[in-house]
């Protein structure tokens, strides 16, 4: 009975893990924007830091920053970081769904403001994450 139970909700975590790490492989970002997306990471680590200490910007925004922050500062992740790739790809979608709430909620205008870099490197960050540009 007992292990019936145990084996069903560990094959449904399973699944589940399996369907997430399919999502993952299908929206990561491609090719050269991966790449830039590494390359922007100190500029956006600024932005989330700044975008989370506005006191202008509602509860809910803030609240999802300090998670995403929380989320990649630790060690676990949904997908191990030693696998090539795809180890980053989980954090990199996070961090693009996360700012696209921060859009949606907030505005463009908001995420433009505290951003700590150049206009092009911007432009760079908004095509991975599906930014306005």
């Amino acid at each position: 009975m007992w292990s019936d139970m145990l084996l069903a909700i560990g094959a449904g975590l399973l699944l589940t893990w399996t369907a997430l790490l399919i999502a993952l492989l299908l929206i990561r970002p491609k090719g050269p924007l991966l790449a830039e997306a590494v390359r922007l990471l100190p500029d956006l680590i600024r932005l989330l830091r700044r975008l989370a200490a506005d006191k202008t910007l509602p509860r809910g925004v803030r609240l999802r920053l300090a998670a995403l922050m929380v989320h990649l500062a630790l060690p676990i992740d949904l997908i191990p970081d030693f696998l090539p790739v795809i180890g980053y790809a989980d954090d990199a979608v996070v961090v693009a769904f996360t700012l696209r709430s921060v859009v949606r909620r907030a505005g463009i205008d908001a995420v433009r403001a505290h951003w700590p870099g150049t206009d092009d490197g911007f432009t760079a960050l908004a095509r991975p994450a599906g930014l306005p540009g």
